[in-house]
This record gives C-alpha cells, structure tokens and sequence, in this order.
C-alpha cells in the first residue's frame, strides 16, 4: 500500500508540508492497527474519522441535532489540522 502513495506536490514544488501531509501514512498506519503513531502521523486523523462515521450514520439514520453535531465535528477537525499544522511548522523552522 505504501508503494501506491501520492507525493505531496507542495512539499516537492515548495519544499513545505501541506495542511495534509501525513494523512495517507496515517491511514496505512490505522489499517496495520498502530493508532498511537497513526495519531502522531497526524493528529487530525481521529476527529476527520468521526466525522466521516458520523456523516455515514446520518446519511441512513437522522439526528435531533444532526446539524449542530455535523458543524461541531467539522470544527474541531479543522482546528485540529491548523494547530497541529502550526506545531508541526514551528518545531521544523526553529
């Protein structure tokens, strides 16, 4: 599976990780059943999965606060990619 990974174009074009770079080894990370180093791979990996699962569910089955749910997973997914983003970058360039 590792084989059959997308580069980054970012990071080859610019020479910088993207706000998504890790996510592939983190998923193929996940898939082997190693969750801790699928998180530090990329933090982001566990809020964009109950996302996904959510949005799964709610595509059969509808929620009371379906929407409330949806906004606040989004929220936390996107706020976990920046931040881990802004550590990531921080400890790179220092």
């Amino acid at each position: 599976m590792e084989t059959y990974m997308l580069p980054c174009l970012n990071k080859k074009i610019f020479g910088v990780d993207c706000l998504g770079c890790g996510m592939q080894r983190s998923i193929a990370l996940l898939l082997k059943g190693d969750f801790v180093a699928a998180f530090y791979m990329y933090p982001a990996i566990y809020p964009l999965l109950l996302l996904l699962i959510f949005l799964g569910f709610n595509f059969f089955i509808k929620f009371k606060y379906d929407r409330l749910i949806k906004i606040s997973l989004m929220v936390t997914a996107i706020l976990t990619i920046i931040i881990s983003y802004v550590i990531k970058m921080k400890i790179i360039f220092n």
